[in-house]
């Protein structure tokens, strides 16, 4: 048990860096990227930017609460960390399904081209968010209110561009959560069964 309280406590202050990290990522997401990072011309502050520096935030607390937990080895602490850790993975799901349907921010339009979504719709329309100007049905009208960039190039050339910052990100986030997900479990299961022995 007290191997398992070690490697949980110093994943706990991975934790803290690793939020450190998603708080930077954010940060120059926020910087770099300007308007790009708004997902929502409605609501300005609702960005990827925002959303990362949100959830850095919120995976510094959750260290904390996995420091505090393994010290006293206190199984509430321990679930808490365990549930906040899961709610953090639906969090980055979330700004992954926005980055991928807020195409506009893009200025593309289907795949390989507009047309793509002919076969989708079943008739000569697209979605909204691929109108230059942005209203309500626009992707009924002419091809000439269209994006014509195609989706894939635009975004493989955008994280060509960044693949080192996005690489890093993905690898430390799915080693983080996979890592705590295994430690809080772990630690949580011993204190329930040294409870229980106890008792």
């Amino acid at each position: 048990c007290a191997r398992v309280c070690v490697c949980f406590l110093c994943f706990s202050l991975f934790s803290q860096l690793g939020g450190c990290g998603i708080l930077g990522v954010g940060i120059w997401l926020a910087v770099t990227q300007g308007n790009f990072a708004t997902l929502s011309s409605s609501f300005p502050s609702l960005s990827a930017a925002n959303l990362l520096i949100v959830t850095g935030t919120f995976v510094m607390i959750i260290g904390f609460v996995g420091c505090i937990g393994a010290i006293k080895e206190n199984k509430g602490l321990l679930l808490s960390f365990f549930i906040m850790l899961l709610i953090i993975f639906l969090l980055e799901l979330t700004i992954v399904i926005l980055f991928f349907v807020y195409t506009d921010k893009f200025r593309c339009c289907g795949v390989s081209n507009y047309t793509d979504w002919f076969e989708v719709y079943n008739t000569t329309r697209v979605p909204d968010s691929c109108c230059l100007e942005f209203s309500e049905n626009c992707g009924l009208h002419s091809p000439g209110t269209w994006w014509k960039a195609p989706c894939y190039e635009t975004v493989k050339i955008w994280l060509q561009e960044n693949l080192l910052a996005v690489g890093i990100f993905a690898l430390c986030t799915a080693l983080v959560q996979i890592l705590g997900l295994t430690f809080a479990m772990t630690m949580y299961c011993q204190v329930v069964k040294a409870d229980t022995y106890c008792a």
